[in-house]
């Protein structure tokens, strides 16, 4: 009941601009959004994203892309991070909230998303993405248990450059979407993996916490655990369950997230869902079983299970066209 794909470095030559994935149910919600863009941003192209048919994809909503930058006299002198990322976040916070049978499912730079209902090969074929080339892909299968299986609720879910795709379920998720929407956030995707990305996009990119501290909110560990630890990693881990018990995920997951300055997995604090690591030369592989990666990548150099909430992570800053 769905699936999707998050890739990197798909616009090298439109890298500088915000790239808008959109989908809409009908004519209308396409109109009302492009007027919407056009009072906030300069649009440098805009164009359907290319489809194919598939006959197994029943009634895909209408997909377009816009490549855009804030207009400049719209941007708040006062906002001490990045301002065109606070902006670009308030007005896709907008358009998913306020315009009915509109949603923007990426809008990150020299990145976008692919995703519908169907099966992984055959969105794949739809979206013809045997035309793209990335220096990293993110993918997942959904099987909905809980929540409506439709277009906007198949993963991979992005805010700005993140996005991520989560196997398991968020029990937390009525705490956490409350504590992002104090932040301006609003989750429109009726499924509970929406509030994830948000939740990194708000403690990596708002508050400013490095990656390697994000298992320790998202996946603490439990108070007795912490007992243990030596005086400085003591307090240290004491002082973010205090300021950020609202953000810690609970239940089972792992999820495997795309960023600007790379990719990282991580799997819950009991570990009750699956997680498997694996390193070819300088290319890193996670997935929920290994088979998924010996299909892609027959001879992996190392294969090895991640602790439950280790983070198992890469930068490709390097690497980057």
């Amino acid at each position: 009941l769905g699936a999707g794909y998050a890739s990197y470095g798909i616009y090298p030559e439109r890298k500088d601009y915000y790239a808008l994935h959109l989908m809409y149910d009908d004519v209308k919600a396409r109109q009302l959004t492009e007027e919407h863009l056009s009072l906030h941003f300069r649009i440098f192209d805009a164009e359907p994203i290319p489809t194919r048919f598939v006959a197994g994809i029943v009634s895909p909503p209408i997909f377009h892309r816009y490549f855009v930058l804030p207009k400049e006299d719209a941007l708040d002198p006062d906002w001490t991070e990045p301002a065109s990322d606070e902006y670009v976040m308030s007005r896709v916070t907008e358009v998913n909230s306020r315009i009915p049978g509109a949603f923007v499912i990426s809008s990150g730079k020299n990145m976008g998303v692919f995703k519908g209902v169907g099966f992984p090969l055959e969105i794949g074929e739809f979206f013809r993405l045997e035309e793209y080339r990335g220096y990293c892909w993110i993918g997942h299968s959904r099987f909905p248990t809980n929540t409506p299986g439709w277009w906007g609720g198949a993963h991979p879910f992005t805010m700005l450059d993140t996005s991520i795709v989560h196997n398991g379920e968020i029990s937390s998720y009525g705490i956490n979407r409350r504590y992002v929407e104090m932040f301006g956030y609003q989750c429109t995707m009726m499924t509970d993996s929406e509030v994830v990305a948000y939740l990194l996009d708000l403690l990596h990119r708002k508050h400013k916490i490095p990656l390697a501290l994000i298992p320790a909110i998202l996946s603490s560990q439990f108070w007795k655990n912490i007992d243990l630890m030596d005086p400085a990693q003591k307090q240290l881990n004491e002082t973010i369950r205090q300021v950020y018990g609202s953000a810690l995920l609970n239940g089972p997951f792992a999820i495997v997230v795309g960023h600007r300055g790379g990719m990282f997995g991580l799997a819950d604090r009991v570990k009750l869902r699956p997680m498997i690591a694996a390193k070819k030369d300088d290319v890193l592989y996670i997935a929920s079983e290994e088979s998924a990666i010996r299909e892609i990548c027959p001879e992996p150099d190392l294969v090895w299970m991640p602790r439950a909430g280790e983070m198992v992570a890469a930068s490709y800053e390097a690497v980057q066209p």
